[in-house]
């Protein structure tokens, strides 16, 4: 082995040990923030046609829906701009979004993996038509596409989350390409489009995973400003409070992960956590401009 490759070992080493400390007190196992080169950027995978348009407004009329919550209606989301805030280029460096730029009173969720398959929450999506960004990892979605198919349905896209959820950072770029790229082929092929964002798990990356990501497909690698918990938030940033543009981390969990909570009833907790600093739910993809072709 040259000194060069026991150099690049050592340091590899050492960053997986950091990276599994990070790792017992956040990420996708807990819901923390992660680690990686922080930045700016994010795009979209476009659901197939019949939903690709804005999100319908929504019922705030209908509170009897809301009310079978256990929730009061949110502020109706607003027109999404026309010039979108984040511009998405074919070619070059993926950015990387941890928030859109907007003055607008609105956060976007994000939903992660897809080890829970509660059909309450299908029905809780269909009545409050909450819009979502899922990003999904095959090991745990294969055991039934269909699930999330439903909630596409809806008008929510559905985003690269790799093939078996490792720590990137710890693996050789041959193996990020392979968890990256298998994973777009699979998304493609079982929900019809090709997801335009990547979220490395536990928010963990390096330069190989930027590399990779821009080979296989994906625009921008997605991050976050808060994480949901079981009942609160998360917060990144000072202050323990929301901004315009924040993007918050959910993941698909089930009572065995939330000490008896559903998904249903974390995610009420979470809308209500919204409601309560004076914000409301927009589609992320509709902040973001594709590239053209």
């Amino acid at each position: 082995m040259t000194t060069r490759h026991r150099q690049r070992g050592r340091r590899r080493a050492a960053a997986t040990g950091a990276v599994l400390a990070a790792l017992a007190v956040g990420g996708c196992s807990t819901g923390g923030p992660g680690s990686g080169p922080a930045a700016p950027a994010s795009p979209p995978a476009s659901p197939p046609a019949a939903t690709r348009s804005a999100p319908a407004p929504r019922d705030t009329a209908g509170v009897t829906a809301w009310h079978k919550w256990g929730l009061k209606p949110l502020p109706p989301a607003p027109t999404p701009p026309a010039d979108k805030p984040v511009k998405l280029s074919a070619t070059g460096p993926v950015p990387v979004l941890s928030r859109i730029p907007t003055s607008q009173k609105v956060v976007f969720i994000t939903i992660d993996d897809g080890q829970e398959k509660d059909p309450e929450f299908i029905e809780m999506m269909r009545d409050l038509r909450i819009p979502i960004t899922m990003f999904l990892t095959n090991d745990v979605i294969r055991s039934d596409y269909g699930y999330f198919r439903q909630l596409q349905a809806l008008g929510n896209h559905i985003q690269n989350h790799t093939v078996h959820h490792p720590v990137l950072s710890t693996l050789p770029p041959a193996r990020q390409k392979e968890e990256i790229c298998g994973d777009q082929e699979i998304l493609t092929r079982e929900y019809g489009t090709a997801p335009l964002l990547f979220r490395p798990p536990y928010g963990v990356y390096d330069t190989d995973t930027e590399n990779a990501v821009a080979q296989c497909g994906p625009r921008a690698i997605v991050r976050w400003r808060e994480s949901m918990q079981i009942h609160d938030m998360q917060y990144q940033t000072p202050g323990g409070k929301l901004h315009p543009g924040d993007i918050v981390l959910a993941h698909f969990r089930g009572p065995s992960e939330l000490k008896g909570t559903t998904m249903t009833q974390m995610f009420a907790h979470l809308l209500k956590r919204i409601r309560e600093q004076g914000f409301t739910v927009a589609r992320l993809e509709d902040y973001l401009q594709a590239p053209a072709g």
